[in-house]
């Protein structure tokens, strides 16, 4: 403090141009100091050497690091969800001709193949321009940041976000309303948003809050707003697809699917029927993932 005070008072008995001189040394230490405290915006990666990336945060540091070997799943191999599969094929495929499209929730059974489909727009597109941008939850709160950085790009960005869900408070669920929304900067025309959850609305709703819902002098005055906002999220996706538990044909399908796909004829796959049955039996589960990995260990054993 002594020291700041000798220094303005030395200012002070100098000339204008010295004095602008030193105020202008003070700023640039002054943010220099901010920079450190909020760490250096991300670089670019190389845009051509790869289509699909994750957003990475090390401290202060954050970065777009290139995915090598992006999962390679193609919608045919994905059974049994026919009209979730046509509805988010066609909404990406406007969105990569430049026209208009919605953010995506997919909602639904665990290994009913919502990740497996996002995935598989990228196989699909990704010569047309569409790239994948995988994004912990935790790193949602960058999600402006990432905005800013694909901002004008010729690329088609696709932000993937897996098994979605907020306690309440955490700070990535105010970042991504912004992005779905528009903030006062404005979204980027070259970014959408997919996301899979096993809940429908990203927040939780507890038995206590309804019981808070009381009339009296301490009650809230309008309860049903502190609803409406846990639900909100979930309607700022403008396109919802749900997914549903296989029954057993459906778990039938797709493991003979996967069994042809692994090196069986059609009779042998469908001779392994019992097997597969067996196998969801013991896993307590009908799925996709399931009869994939049915077919995964029936096919080693076989290949033995």
């Amino acid at each position: 403090m002594a020291s700041t005070r000798a220094a303005q008072r030395q200012t002070a008995g100098a000339d204008p141009m010295q004095r602008l001189g030193t105020l202008l040394d003070q700023a640039e230490r002054v943010l220099s100091r901010l920079e450190g405290l909020l760490g250096p915006q991300a670089q670019a990666p190389d845009w051509e050497g790869a289509q699909a990336f994750r957003w990475r945060r090390r401290g202060n540091q954050a970065w777009l690091q290139p995915v090598a070997h992006p999962a390679l799943i193609r919608f045919a191999d994905l059974q049994g969800i026919d009209e979730q599969r046509s509805r988010l094929e066609r909404n990406t495929r406007q969105f990569v001709a430049g026209r208009q499209a919605n953010n995506v929730l997919l909602t639904g059974a665990r290994g009913t193949g919502k990740s497996s489909l996002v995935k598989a727009c990228l196989h699909a597109f990704a010569g047309k321009g569409l790239r994948l941008v995988e994004m912990d939850k935790a790193d949602l709160v960058d999600l402006p940041e990432l905005v800013d950085l694909v901002r004008g790009r010729a690329e088609r960005f696709v932000v993937f976000c897996d098994d979605l869900s907020f306690d309440q408070g955490e700070p990535g669920y105010k970042a991504l309303k912004s992005v779905l929304d528009g903030s006062v900067a404005g979204s980027s025309d070259n970014l959408l948003v997919y996301a899979t959850s096993n809940r429908r609305h990203l927040l939780p709703e507890f038995m206590q809050e309804n019981l808070q819902a009381t009339h009296d002098a301490s009650g809230e005055v309008h309860p049903g707003e502190g609803t409406e906002e846990k639900v909100s999220l979930s309607d700022r996706f403008g396109l919802w697809l749900s997914f549903y538990p296989f029954d057993q044909e459906h778990y039938l399908r797709i493991a003979e699917h996967w069994l042809q796909v692994y090196g069986l004829s059609a009779q042998q796959a469908r001779a392994a029927h019992s097997d597969a049955l067996l196998w969801a039996l013991e896993r307590g589960s009908r799925s996709g993932r399931v009869a994939w990995q049915f077919a995964r260990d029936f096919c080693g054993r076989k290949s033995r």
